[in-house]
């Protein structure tokens, strides 16, 4: 049975850092749906309605074209082991670029990865639990490093020049204004 709850309680953000990969959920005004796995150390809940997530250099930036079209975020949770579970986050998302003034104090929150692209600050408006029943036990080997082992490759001017090539259209076809700092 779905539970819906106005802040991240204390038992929300604990089952939320056991997690090794989250969903992120967006939609601009019209066209295609985004719903992209994310995973890394990458998430934090700053308190009971705010949490933040470092978005990584990636083969898109629908999240961004979507966000600046229409702030909503859905960010999913599930566990795969454990106690069956299911967390949503829902709210009102903005983005902070690189080299801007919250990018940066937000920065301290996690590792210095290499490709980091931008920071989304969401304000949860809700957060709704589930049962998770039918999902499926899988059990966490080790975490991917090909996204950091590619982007640590690369210096700040060759990212930048992936981000004009590569990150500026959405799939859709739109515009996405990414400052190049």
């Amino acid at each position: 049975m779905a539970q819906q709850f106005e802040k991240i309680n204390q038992s929300h953000k604990e089952f939320i850092e056991k997690q090794k990969i989250f969903f992120t959920a967006t939609a601009g005004t019209d066209g295609r749906i985004n719903l992209s796995p994310k995973g890394l150390d990458s998430f934090r809940v700053i308190n009971e309605t705010t949490i933040i997530w470092l978005n990584l250099t990636g083969s898109g930036n629908e999240t961004m074209g979507h966000i600046q079209e229409n702030n909503r975020m859905t960010i999913m949770f599930c566990s795969f082991d454990e106690k069956p579970l299911i967390l949503r986050l829902y709210g009102k998302a903005k983005i902070h670029f690189a080299g801007s003034e919250n990018f940066n104090k937000f920065s301290a929150e996690f590792a210095d990865l290499p490709g980091k692209r931008q920071i989304y600050e969401m304000k949860v408006e809700m957060v709704q639990t589930s049962c998770g029943w039918a999902v499926p036990h899988y059990n966490f080997v080790k975490e991917r490093q090909t996204l950091n082992e590619w982007s640590g490759k690369k210096d700040p001017s060759e990212i930048k020049e992936y981000w004009e090539e590569r990150n500026n259209t959405s799939i859709d076809g739109k515009n996405i204004e990414m400052p190049i700092l």
